[in-house]
């Protein structure tokens, strides 16, 4: 690092690794496994006959061939052709919460004896990790002030799904859910609280911010109905900005018969500062993989922990985990249960991990972590609009909660540098500027979140690097218009990602539509 700038001079492995399919040499073997013993075969067989017919394949699967060397060498040359957490300054996520996962938080998860676990065990033989998922539902009820929470969701958007799924059943055991057809949102809450709800039939209603940044408390008292089935939002909504209101909202929601959930996905700012329960809701969500510090893992694993009061227990998935003062069980006896959202019971690594991290912060950490990230992304929120060209649309002069959505619009009018020309020129500062900034309702969107595991000196660094790509784009535009120049992979032609006739999930797939 130059000390004087604070900007890195970093350049990402490059190995034009071919993919596993290319390596593959027929033959070869990672591993001989030895033959089986006469006596032993005599016992239990060949080990398929006893299998039903239509189970057994025809062909043995189409897998790659490799030694055990290839395969390291392999996985490694990919590995550093990576940005991650524990690599680089993971400040420009997005909305995408990334903090620090305590190590041994990450070993209790790769243990034996909690990978070997199979969720069809008998309940007596897996009371430790059922004594661990019914002691974070009491975490996360004390937390929120809800009364029941289910870890079953594999993340937020399955969460806000299985709310939308109990607002319907609810509705439907009232004889309502014909007539109520509609779901409130707004524009700046997640785009799963609008896709959600669309998935189960309903008609999704936008409220869109006033000149503050807030959802218009008068656009939903004109958008509530005798059609409203209920209110999906989140809170600090991805601008960073907390709705003071959001009492208001419920009431609103709730005096026309609607059910109101929240989407707290956002909650890494307000741990231990304001809950659900005070708001009046019915459901809330917490990411345990974002929040609660188990890695977001680029989509997974994950789990979005849905909590609900007692009116709403009886339509959450089976099964739930009970305590009887003797021991841990499933129950499935939960009359109006929505069913099942996902197999089995979610994601336990990372229900250990969160549980782990909440026992070793404790009340008083929690509302620490909380407060260190608002202290911040208020700092950072000053560097960045010191930066020319950027700002930070509504609620100008404002403090923020855990983000802001920023804007390069200034920057982009007298440079025609675009913001994904300056994520793709972070990167070669070994940043990771993600681009989950949508709608555009804010022109030339970036979302910035330090969290609270940034230390001061990493967000200067940031900041170093966030103005060193200014100064380029003012002095030489199409430096950053043609970035990443010291990256794996350089500017791309992109027109392939939008054509279906081109896209190849599989290898299969690619060898078929290229004909080999």
């Amino acid at each position: 690092m130059n000390t004087r700038t604070k900007v890195r001079n970093f350049h990402q492995a490059k190995w034009d690794e071919p993919v596993i399919y290319e390596l593959s040499n027929k033959g070869e073997r990672g591993i001989l496994f030895p033959e089986i013993e006469r006596e032993i075969k005599t016992i239990v067989g060949d080990g398929f006959s006893k299998l039903p017919k239509n189970m057994i394949r025809k062909q043995p699967p189409h897998l790659p061939e490799l030694s055990q060397m290839q395969v390291l060498k392999h996985y490694l040359r990919l590995s550093q052709q990576t940005l991650g957490a524990d690599l680089n300054v993971d400040i420009g996520q997005g909305t995408c919460t990334m903090k620090y996962s305590p190590k041994i938080n990450e070993k209790l998860a790769t243990s034996p004896k909690l990978t070997e676990l199979h969720p069809s065990q008998d309940e007596s033989t897996v009371q430790g990790i059922l004594e661990i998922i019914y002691k974070l539902d009491l975490f996360l009820r004390e937390i929120s002030g809800l009364d029941k929470f289910t870890f079953q969701p594999g993340g937020g958007s399955q969460a806000i799904f299985a709310m939308a799924s109990i607002i319907q059943a609810y509705h439907d055991s009232n004889g309502e859910s014909e007539k109520r057809d509609e779901i409130v949102t707004t524009m700046f809450s997640h785009p799963s609280d609008a896709a959600a709800p669309t998935v189960k039939g309903y008609k999704v209603i936008n409220i869109y911010p006033n000149e503050d940044g807030l959802p218009d408390v008068e656009a939903l008292k004109k958008a509530v109905s005798d059609r409203t089935a209920g209110l999906l939002i989140t809170n600090p909504e991805d601008t960073g900005i907390f709705n003071p209101k959001i009492r208001e909202f419920t009431r609103i929601v709730h005096e026309v018969g609607g059910i109101c959930g929240y989407d707290q996905a956002n909650a890494n700012g307000i741990l231990g500062i304001t809950r659900a329960k005070e708001a009046d809701f019915d459901f809330c969500f917490f990411n345990l993989h974002k929040t609660f510090s188990s890695p977001h893992g680029c989509g997974g694993p994950a789990t979005g922990a849905l909590g609900v009061t007692k009116e709403f227990i009886k339509f959450l998935p089976v099964p739930l985990v009970e305590f009887d003062k003797e021991k841990y069980y499933f129950n499935y006896d939960v009359p109006k249960s929505i069913g099942k959202v996902r197999s089995f019971y979610g994601v336990v690594p990372a229900i250990l991990k969160a549980y782990s991290w909440i026992m070793s912060l404790g009340s008083e950490g929690l509302k620490e972590v909380s407060q260190i990230a608002v202290l911040n992304n208020n700092y950072l929120l000053k560097k960045v609009l010191e930066i020319r060209g950027a700002s930070a649309p509504y609620a100008k002069g404002r403090h923020r909660i855990e983000q802001v959505r920023y804007s390069w619009d200034e920057l982009y009018k007298e440079t025609g540098v675009t913001t994904e020309d300056i994520t793709s020129r972070m990167v070669d500062f070994g940043f990771h500027m993600w681009s989950s900034h949508h709608p555009f309702i804010v022109p030339q969107p970036f979302t910035l979140e330090p969290t609270e595991s940034y230390s001061k000196a990493e967000i200067d660094e940031y900041i170093a690097g966030l103005n060193k790509v200014v100064e380029e784009a003012y002095e030489n535009p199409e430096l950053i218009k043609n970035a990443p120049h010291r990256s794996v992979v350089h500017k791309i032609e992109t027109d392939s990602l939008d054509d279906p006739a081109k896209w190849a999930i599989t290898w299969r797939a690619y060898l078929k539509k290229n004909k080999k």
